[in-house]
Formats: C-alpha cells, sequence, structure tokens
C-alpha cells in the first residue's frame, strides 16, 4: 500500500508538472523571441528619419556608424536605384537575399527572414522619391534564445521539488497507514503462536483504528476464556484429589488379597491418568507472557484470590497458611493466567509431596526494580534444588508432571528474572521467584547476587522432590 501510494502520486505530480512546466517553458521562448525583435525594430527605426532626408551614400554612411549595430555589421541599408541605369545602394553587411527583400517591398510591412548564425529583420522605409528603402537589422539567434534556458532549469528545478515533495508527503501518509497495519498483522501472527499477551496500540486511522480496538477486544476475551478454561480444570483436580486420598487411604486399610492389590493398583492407575491430562494440558497451553502495552497483572490480587481457592483443601488437610505482602496492589509484566498457572504449580507440590497438617506461606515483596514472591512449607525439604529445576524432570516417579517448575521458571525469565529452591524458615523448601520489572528480556542470573540475604534453616533428614 505504501508504494501504491508513492507511484500513484509521483505519477499525478509528473503528468501536472509537465502540463504547466511545458507551455510555460514555451510562452517564455515566444516572450524571449518578441522582446529581441522588438528591440531590433526599434533600434532600426532610428535610422528611418535619415532615409526620408536624404539618400547620399556619405550620409547614409555617416548615420549608420553612428548606430549601435553598424559599426558591429548587424545593420544594412538597401535603397533601390533612384534613375533607371543606375545601381541599388547598399550600406553596411548584408544577410538577406533579393527574394526577402523584394518580399518586403512587395508587403509594405516588417518581415523577419532567417539568415546564417541568426535572423535578419527587415523594415521598409518609404523614400521622398516614392521608392520603397529595406533597413536589414542582423538579430542573432543567442538574443532571440536569450534567457530560455535559465527558464527551462527554473522550471524544471520547480517540478523536480514538487515531485519530490509530493512523493515524501506520499510516503509519509502510506508510513501512517501502513505501520498501524503491520503491527496488527504482527499481533495477530503472536497471537496464534499462543503469545496471548499481544497487543496493538489504538491509533492511526479511523479505519485502523477500529481494528485494533477489535483484536484488542478479541485477544482479551481469548485470554478471558483460556483463564476460564484453566480455573474449570484447577477446579476439578481439586475436585478429584479429595476423593483420591480418600480411596487411597481405604486401599491401604483393606490389608493384603488379591480385591485389595487391584484395588490399590486402579487408585495408582487413575492417579497416573489425571496426572497425564495434566502434563498434556500444560504442553499445549500457549504462552501468555504479557507484552501488549498496559499489559500485566496485580500480584497481590492474584495471590489473594489462589489462597483462597487451596484454603479450602489445606483446611480440609489441616494445614496453616500465611499470606504477606498483599495489602496493597502489585503491578508485574506477567499475564494473569501465566501467573496463576505458576502458583497452582507450586501450591499443588506442596500439597502432593508434604504430609497432611504441614504448614506453608507465601510473601510478596515489592521492589524497585523487582518482585520476589516467596512459597515456603514446612515439609521435609528437596534432596537436590538443581535435579529439580531441570526441565521437564520428574525424578521417574508417578505421580509427577515434572512440569510445575518449568512453568514457573520460564514465567520468571521471560521478564528478565529467575527461580531458585532453598531452605525456608519454616524448615522445609523456599521456592523464590524473582520477577523483574524493567522490562528486559534476559536472564536471571545476573540478579542473584543482589538478592536480599534471608536467614536459612533446614533439617538433615530426607528431602522431598518437586514437580519439576
Amino acid at each position: 500500500m505504501r508504494w501504491a501510494l508513492v507511484k500513484v502520486s509521483l505519477a499525478v505530480t509528473a503528468m501536472v508538472v509537465v502540463a504547466f512546466a511545458v507551455p510555460l517553458g514555451l510562452v517564455v521562448k515566444e516572450m524571449a523571441r518578441d522582446r529581441a525583435f522588438s528591440n531590433a525594430e526599434r533600434r532600426a527605426a532610428g535610422l528611418a528619419p535619415v532615409l526620408a532626408i536624404t539618400t547620399d551614400r556619405d550620409e547614409l554612411d555617416k548615420a549608420v556608424a553612428t548606430t549601435e549595430d553598424g559599426p558591429a555589421g548587424r545593420l544594412a541599408v538597401h535603397v533601390p536605384a533612384a534613375e533607371p541605369g543606375t545601381t541599388d545602394l547598399e550600406i553596411g553587411t548584408r544577410r538577406a537575399t533579393d527574394e526577402d527583400l523584394a518580399t518586403t517591398r512587395g508587403l509594405g510591412r516588417a518581415t523577419i527572414a532567417e539568415v546564417p548564425g541568426g535572423f535578419a529583420l527587415l523594415q521598409p522605409t518609404a523614400l521622398s522619391s516614392g521608392k520603397v528603402a529595406v533597413l536589414e537589422l542582423f538579430v542573432p539567434e543567442g538574443e532571440v534564445s536569450n534567457g530560455v534556458a535559465t527558464a527551462w532549469l527554473v522550471l524544471a528545478g520547480v517540478g523536480i521539488a514538487l515531485i519530490v515533495g509530493s512523493v515524501a508527503v506520499a510516503d509519509r501518509l502510506g508510513v501512517r497507514m501502513v505501520r498501524p497495519a503491520q503491527r496488527l498483522a504482527g499481533a495477530a501472527h503472536d497471537l496464534g503462536e499462543g503469545r496471548l499477551g499481544a497487543r496493538v496500540p489504538e491509533e492511526g486511522p479511523p479505519e485502523l483504528k477500529s481494528a485494533a480496538v477489535a483484536f484488542n477486544s478479541m485477544a482479551d476475551q481469548v485470554v478471558q476464556l483460556l483463564a476460564n478454561e484453566r480455573e474449570l480444570a484447577a477446579d476439578l483436580s481439586h475436585r478429584l484429589r479429595t476423593p483420591l486420598t480418600v480411596l487411597r487411604l481405604n486401599a491401604a486399610s483393606l490389608g493384603s488379597g488379591p480385591a485389595a492389590d487391584q484395588t490399590r493398583a486402579a487408585v495408582e492407575q487413575l492417579e497416573r491418568e489425571v496426572d497425564i491430562i495434566i502434563r498434556t494440558a500444560r504442553d499445549a497451553k500457549p504462552q501468555t507472557q504479557a507484552t501488549g502495552p498496559g499489559a500485566g497483572c496485580d500480584a497481590a490480587e492474584v495471590v489473594r484470590e489462589r489462597m483462597g481457592f487451596w484454603s479450602a483443601l489445606a483446611e480440609d488437610e489441616g494445614r496453616r497458611v500465611r499470606i504477606a505482602g498483599v495489602e496493597r496492589p502489585v503491578r508485574i509484566p506477567v499475564a494473569r493466567p501465566e501467573l496463576v498457572a505458576a502458583l497452582d504449580a507450586l501450591l499443588g507440590n506442596v500439597f502432593r509431596h508434604t504430609p497432611e497438617g504441614t504448614a506453608f506461606s507465601i510473601d510478596l515483596h515489592n521492589g524497585d526494580d523487582a518482585v520476589i514472591v516467596l512459597v515456603s512449607d514446612a515439609g521435609p525439604g528437596i534432596a537436590d534444588p538443581a535435579a529439580a529445576l531441570a526441565r521437564g524432570n520428574s525424578g521417574g516417579r508417578d505421580g509427577s508432571t515434572g512440569l510445575g517448575l518449568d512453568i514457573v521458571r520460564r514465567m520468571a525469565e521471560n521478564t528478565g528474572g529467575d527461580v531458585a529452591i532453598g531452605h525456608s524458615v519454616l524448615g522445609g523448601t523456599e521456592v523464590r521467584i524473582w520477577i523483574g520489572l524493567d522490562g528486559r528480556r534476559s536472564g536471571g542470573a545476573g540478579r542473584r547476587d543482589r538478592r536480599p540475604a534471608r536467614r536459612r534453616r533446614g533439617g538433615t533428614g530426607a528431602r522431598r522432590a518437586a514437580d519439576g
């Protein structure tokens, strides 16, 4: 579209310039010609009174010598013979032919004859004898075209300036129209690849602005639909965990025997099937990293909402829960669905891999350039934190999808932060999520030396494995 506008503007402006510049140049050329011959007629008219008084050769020689054109060899006087048998009188340098002179005498008015090097102005003058003398004034080609080349150059310069200006204006207009369209296409491509935080500025021509508004509204609805779907999956998971726990406890109390073994195997198979469903859903989960203007969420509100969700199960299992740092809004450059998935993964690990009655907490720290989320528990801890952080590592255990900490780490690294596992003040595991606020997309290793020091405490007993 941009180049099409430029081409149309170039064609239209070029036609306008040609339509006006060419006729104007021809007018300038004609005006220069008329000016040169008008000056020549004026100079020739100065010698007419002398011819009206006398046709004496000496007198005419003196008169021609006193003119501007006579000494330059551009003036000639043609006087016909007064008496039969005498010759015509010619003074000066002759360039016109006899035919041109005869034509001028016959017409009785000034004529112009083309001669080598220019033009000859032939001016008839009546003598006292009744004869007609002719004054011949030579006009060089340079005088006829004087100033024409300069005028053509000026017109050409003006035409080129108009063409360049119109092309520049058309290009700017094209950019104003094309850039919003390109941004809209890029955002649509990002949305198609699963980056649901993609948004476009609502600017540009009215039509493209309306398209941007519609696109952003559509993207918000898609994100909301996926969030609702994730909420539904989380609710289903919550509903399934409690019956599975009851079944597992009941199966453990059945003792030995084929029926008991079959029941326990069925419960384990059911747990594996639920984990497969969770793993498949997370593998297909699109990226929802906030990338558009104004994208992100309130981390404090999300923490309160998710803790409200998990508190029901915590109450059933007799777990003490504590949250801190959520009294004020904490804006982070992470889409809400992404943060919800990360918190659900960490809290799900706490419930899955710590005994019932184990306390846990979430602390939110808001800094100048980063937000830190701490998820702590009083469980047995993690034996190998580095292995737990490996992408997709489940330790080969049943009941682990191997994607929980990978989701958390990907969310943090997309903001320039990172994830670390340590010992919590509660005596178990602490997962520290460092979320950058400066918008950089580099790895978070460089931030580790700036973290505030915390007192670490942990036992020497067996460490639990995280759902990495």
